[in-house]
């Protein structure tokens, strides 16, 4: 089997990985990267627990060809947060109870984060239909989309502070 050498930006590193033209992005991530938390599930496109973001849209990585990450940024999981101090996304779900066993979880905290870069201020009908694409056999979705929208808020930007008015500042002469 031969193999070819890809130069895959992920997590803001540059690697170089030696692969078959057939490797999907999850193998190389898990195997070669040694990225773990980014999951295998059902290697079918249909449970969502291998979601990535590739230049910040949310990709399945079990559907996607590595040579189709080549040159565009890969974000995984890891890069979000760490153990000591976590993304507010990944917070939220901890906080709200967003993930039970824990399996699906990165790939929902990688569609949240997809979602709320776009949209940082989703509806419930907006975050329902973005984590469509991800199953969750364990709690019951409804903590999930909380989960969504306390990050929300966290994320938010601060409102903007109201310029004070031109008389006012007449007034107040030393």
């Amino acid at each position: 089997m031969n193999n070819k050498i890809l130069k895959l930006h992920v997590n803001g590193v540059q690697r170089e990985v030696a692969v078959p033209d057939h490797a999907i992005l999850l193998d190389v991530l898990r195997e070669a990267c040694r990225l773990t938390g980014t999951k295998r599930g059902c290697d079918m496109g249909t449970c969502g627990c291998c979601t990535v973001l590739i230049d910040g849209e949310n990709r399945l990585s079990c559907l996607t060809l590595a040579a189709q990450a080549a040159g565009k940024e890969v974000t995984t999981v890891e890069a979000l947060g760490s153990p000591t101090r976590l993304h507010p996304i990944q917070a939220a779900f901890n906080e709200i109870g967003g993930s039970q066993c824990g399996f699906c979880t990165p790939g929902f905290i990688m569609t949240t984060k997809a979602l709320l870069d776009r949209n940082p201020t989703p509806d419930d009908r907006q975050i329902r239909e973005a984590i469509s694409g991800n199953l969750c056999r364990c709690t019951g979705y409804i903590k999930i989309i909380d989960a969504v929208k306390v990050a929300a808020k966290e994320l938010a930007p601060a409102p903007p502070r109201p310029a004070t008015p031109v008389a006012a500042v007449a007034r107040r002469k030393p």
